[in-house]
């Protein structure tokens, strides 16, 4: 395939209509891991220099596999990004916080913190982390919480594609699971980034599927 002229997007569709490897395919049992679905990286209007945007409909498809996950008594699990006034607690994220709208710069009890307004999160049931690095397995309980509820399958969801998703995708096939990546369900500050980063996924790390395809799994 000649890739010198080709926009991440074009490519992205040519290496997902022909395949490079077999899938891991949907296991018996998933969990849905939403990963910082809040202000600063989804709230265009408040936040335009940190927030983007992929496909528009993204909040709406999260909250479809989210309710039917919850309706098999499967996990929902949301993650977002908080750190203290002094970013003591950033480790040497902090050592980048020399701009108000740097993503070191989302402080415990801000807007920027806050989940997404237009997220259904059940709060009694759904499982929320606070996490400090890219990745919602790093220094969480997640790892236990997948083990005791016998997971074999993780579907991620949120943003951004080249950091976190990715990051979680990594860390998820390393210890084991079946790792989805339902493409309408994330996004990234550019398409470029988004599509170059969806290819990798799908060609090493992830199932990368429509989120038409998730639907009808978890409804089974």
């Amino acid at each position: 395939m000649e890739l010198s002229n080709k926009t991440a997007r074009e490519i992205y569709y040519e290496v997902k209509a022909n395949p490079a490897r077999a899938r891991f395919g949907f296991g018996r049992k998933a969990a849905i891991i939403n990963i910082d679905v809040q202000n600063a990286y989804t709230n265009l209007q408040e936040f335009p220099k940190t927030a983007y945007e992929t496909d528009p409909n993204q909040i709406v498809y999260i909250n479809q596999i989210n309710a039917l996950a919850r309706a098999k008594n499967w996990p929902v699990v949301f993650t977002y990004v908080a750190y203290m006034d002094s970013a003591e607690d950033a480790g040497v994220w902090g050592t980048r916080t020399n701009t108000p709208d740097s993503l070191q710069n989302i402080k415990f009890d801000s807007r920027r913190a806050e989940f997404d307004e237009r997220l259904v999160i059940d709060r009694q049931k759904d499982v929320i982390y606070c996490k400090k690095m890219p990745s919602p397995f790093f220094e969480t309980q997640l790892q236990s919480l997948l083990v005791w509820h016998q997971i074999d399958t993780v579907i991620l969801t949120g943003g951004s594609t080249s950091g976190c998703i990715r990051a979680a995708a990594i860390d998820s096939l390393s210890r084991g699971y079946r790792t989805i990546v339902p493409e309408e369900c994330v996004a990234d500050k550019h398409e470029s980034y988004h599509f170059a980063n969806l290819t990798d996924l799908l060609l090493k790390y992830a199932d990368v599927v429509s989120v038409h395809e998730v639907e009808a799994y978890l409804k089974q």
